[in-house]
């Protein structure tokens, strides 16, 4: 495909991503769950927050999700109109950096 082009896929209810999400950016105006024993490492997802309120990346069971430079763990915030990446570092351990709250 073209490597410019990131394709979307548009939530308006609480998603959990999926495999076919890889590559892709959501656009939402809820949360997004990172489900267990779904991605592989290095695998991509981003969301962005196409509200003007905060939405979060939820850590889902047996998932260690980490909020980039830090040591903290737990679901995320995403800032009003913000992009969030989501990158898998190990077996159930994400990494996400972007607008972060």
């Amino acid at each position: 495909g073209n490597v410019r082009d990131i394709p979307v896929n548009t939530q308006t209810t609480g998603y959990t991503l999926v495999i076919g999400d890889l590559g892709k950016f959501i656009s939402t105006n809820s949360n997004v769950t990172v489900p267990n024993a779904v991605f592989a490492v290095g695998d991509v997802v981003s969301v962005y927050n196409s509200t003007g309120s905060n939405i979060t990346v939820v850590q889902g069971g047996s998932v260690t999700l980490r909020k980039a430079g830090t040591a903290t763990t737990g679901n995320a915030t995403v800032l009003q109109y913000g992009v969030a990446t989501v990158l898998c570092t190990a077996a159930n351990n994400v990494v996400v950096a972007g607008s972060l709250g």
